[in-house]
Formats: C-alpha cells, sequence, structure tokens
C-alpha cells in the first residue's frame, strides 16, 4: 500500500474533474496540425482543432483538449499519451481539468490563468499554462477561470475553466 504523507497526485493532465459540472463537445482534429499533448487550450481553424500558434489572441481559444477514457489504445510509454493525429476529439468548454503548470511560479488558488502565445522557452511552451504574466508572451483566461491550487510534485494543477 503507497502511503501519501504530504499530498495526493494532483491527477493527469487532460483529466475532467467534477464530471458533473463539464460542458464537454465531440470536435475534429486537424491532420495537418493536430495537438499533441492533452490538457492544452484548442483553436478552431477551417472547422478542425488546433493547438495555438505563436501570437494567437486569448479570444481564439475554443476550449481545452481533454483526455478522453476509454479511449484509444496507446502504445506510449506509461506516463505519457500522445492524442491521436486525426478522427474525434472531445473539447471542454466549460469544468474542471487538469493541466500541466508550466513556469516558475507556483498556482495558488484562485489564481489567474495565463497562457502562453509568444517566446516559447524551456519549460514554457507555446499553449502552457502559467500562473504569471509575462507581458505580452501571455495572455490571461477570462476572470471566471482561475486555478484550483497548488501543483502537485509533478507540476499537475487543476483549473476552472470558463465557470
Amino acid at each position: 500500500m503507497v502511503a501519501y504523507p504530504f499530498r495526493l497526485p494532483a491527477g493527469i493532465p487532460g483529466t475532467v474533474h467534477r464530471i458533473e459540472a463539464a460542458t464537454i463537445e465531440p470536435q475534429e482534429t486537424d491532420p495537418t496540425a493536430p495537438p499533441t499533448a492533452y490538457g492544452v487550450p484548442v483553436k478552431v481553424v477551417s472547422g478542425r482543432m488546433q493547438p495555438l500558434a505563436a501570437g494567437d489572441a486569448v479570444g481564439v481559444i475554443y476550449g481545452i483538449n481533454v483526455r478522453d477514457f476509454p479511449g484509444v489504445a496507446s502504445q506510449d510509454p506509461l506516463g505519457t499519451s500522445t492524442p491521436p493525429v486525426r478522427g474525434g476529439m472531445s473539447v471542454l468548454k466549460r469544468g474542471y481539468i487538469n493541466v500541466l503548470l508550466a513556469g516558475a511560479t507556483a498556482a495558488v488558488k484562485g489564481g489567474t490563468v495565463y497562457v502562453r502565445v509568444a517566446a516559447p522557452a524551456t519549460g514554457k511552451p507555446i499553449g502552457g499554462f502559467e500562473a504569471a504574466a509575462d507581458g505580452t508572451n501571455t495572455v490571461a483566461l477570462p476572470a471566471n477561470s482561475y486555478f484550483m491550487g497548488p501543483a502537485d510534485a509533478f507540476g499537475n494543477t487543476e483549473i476552472a475553466y470558463n465557470i
């Protein structure tokens, strides 16, 4: 039996929490530019879902890529998972979801959620969620989105999105 002396893991990026409060839509992945991770913001381009690109504004965010369960089997190593590059995907429009926290600033309960849209760097990818503004390199999600608490030892944290 595993003992957790301090805190349980926060979860897995892309996993929806409090499913009864979630609004999730089925969408189609753009095979020319598919999201490469779960729990990242996505946008609509020609009717299909793509990850954010450098220079995107907060207004293009359509939702957050959801890890489906049950879903398509994957041959990825334990602890990783890559979304399918074509076909259907699920997008969270409203609800609570686990994401990977990028950047060095710790998330705090009720804190503003920022998304990187420029100047990617190690540990700060385009589309990554951060807990601190970085000038024009990040955009704040609307006021009805916020962190639900600090990240765990692996950088996973929960956000309330569009609540």
